[in-house]
């Protein structure tokens, strides 16, 4: 199990690094107080689901994709209040509809603009 949560941190890595899988525009974003599937999360990269590095991570992970083009958050952990110290994210801001991978991956995400 250790060795399976290493290669899945690993792949995260490496798809931090790829380039996005393509697939239309990214979604508008939305003020970060209409997020109400959980608390926004900060994601080392947004790629869709059909992205090479993402399908390998559902693939270590079990997931099967429904949709290739749903934005899938890599690498992310949740911020629990923006604006008060150690809240902040210098990657991107995101609402996601499925955040129960520990971080490695987040389903369905929104940008979120914390600026509204």
């Amino acid at each position: 199990m250790q060795f399976k949560a290493l290669v899945a941190l690993s792949l995260a890595a490496v798809a931090v690094a790829a380039p996005g899988g393509g697939g239309g525009s990214p979604p508008t974003p939305i003020p970060a107080s209409q997020c109400n599937t959980g608390p926004i999360q900060c994601c080392n990269s947004v790629q869709s689901a059909g992205a090479p590095a993402v399908t390998a991570l559902f693939a270590l992970l079990g997931i099967a994709a429904q949709d290739v083009n749903v934005p899938v958050g890599v690498t992310c952990s949740p911020i629990s209040i923006i604006g008060l110290p150690g809240n902040s994210c210098s990657a991107q801001t995101v609402c996601c509809e499925n955040n129960s991978f520990n971080g490695v991956v987040a389903i369905g995400c929104t940008p979120i603009n914390i600026n509204l």
